[in-house]
């Protein structure tokens, strides 16, 4: 997963096409571009993965939320500077303006409608997770028609609060978005 921001252009690290099934969370088949941002985790004093607890459904389904949210007004303003600034330390350092918008230009070019996982419950493809380093991934997808949305996104804790870290989105079709990459 690219650092903070979810686009349909394909590849690790910055864009790729994937197939998606009935799971849950961030992309989609080579006709559908995908974007991801990866973000690396800084140095200093990893937290260990036994002392970070899985946030409560509701908080999981928050982070999830305002990720699409922040995504959706991105593409929609073209101003990718909230979405930077809601990331991780890493994920500011890793990913600019600039870049966070050519990552996200394809789900630009195909006028995917974010706006509508505000309205449904997501699903998890696999239960959100602590991974190394004490990292909150969530992979899944909205069930939505025409167009099920899948995601997969990274949360690292930094000053009491999760912070976006990495994010990979787009139309679910067939297999899993690849996983977030981290820089």
């Amino acid at each position: 997963m690219v650092s903070s921001a979810s686009g349909r252009t394909g590849g690790r690290g910055h864009h790729a096409s994937a197939r998606f099934g009935l799971a849950a969370l961030l992309i989609a088949v080579a006709a559908a571009p995908r974007a991801e941002a990866a973000a690396q985790a800084p140095s200093p004093a990893p937290v260990a993965p036994q002392q970070v607890a899985v946030p409560d459904s509701l908080t999981v389904a928050k982070l999830i939320w305002t990720t699409m949210a922040a995504v959706d007004h991105a593409n929609q303003t073209g101003n990718y500077s909230v979405l930077r600034d809601l990331g991780a330390p890493s994920f500011q350092s890793n990913n600019n303006a600039a870049a966070l918008a050519a990552i996200f230009q394809g789900i630009r070019n195909q006028r995917l409608d974010l706006s509508n996982t505000l309205l449904v419950a997501p699903s998890y493809e696999i239960p959100p997770t602590i991974i190394d380093g004490g990292i909150l991934r969530v992979k899944g997808m909205f069930p939505l028609r025409p167009t099920a949305i899948a995601f997969d996104l990274l949360f690292q804790p930094v000053g009491g609060r999760w912070t976006l870290l990495g994010v990979s989105i787009g139309p679910a079709q067939g297999n899993a978005p690849p996983a977030p990459q981290r820089r």
